[in-house]
């Protein structure tokens, strides 16, 4: 007969484990009970991308950063990740994600920067225009 891991007793000071979900740790304690990232003024829109500057101080320094500060770094440190991208990445809500970039952009340790509207992308017709010139040559 097996032991159900709900029904199993829980250790003194284990509030924060459940036996189906695991450890539990709350947004706000995450970011300082903060909910928004910080006087930057950057909006971090889910489609806004977030660069890794790696010549940045503090990027490879381990003590300076929380570990979820150093996930979002790992992300990025592969390739330029959207913000939906990073909070899926490190299975973060988008809301922690934001202050925990705000964080990271006042360091400089990322860039960010928002993707060019398909309004100011360049006519398809004038891009095969090119395209045959320089078949022409």
């Amino acid at each position: 007969m097996t032991e159900d891991m709900t029904d199993a007793p829980r250790e003194q000071g284990s509030q924060w484990y459940d036996g189906e979900a695991g450890p539990l740790v709350r947004p706000y304690a995450m970011t300082g009970g903060r909910t928004k990232p910080g006087p930057t003024g950057v909006r971090f829109d889910l489609i806004a991308l977030v660069t890794l500057d790696a010549a940045a101080p503090g990027v490879d320094d381990d003590t300076a950063l929380g570990p979820e500060h150093r996930a979002l770094i790992e992300l990025c440190r592969v390739e330029t990740q959207s913000v939906a991208e990073l909070a899926a990445g490190a299975d973060l809500p988008v809301g922690v994600v934001r202050v925990l970039l705000g964080d990271l952009l006042e360091l400089g340790c990322v860039t960010v920067s928002r993707p060019v509207p398909p309004a100011q992308l360049p006519d398809e017709r004038i891009l095969r225009e090119v395209i045959e010139g320089l078949r022409a040559l």
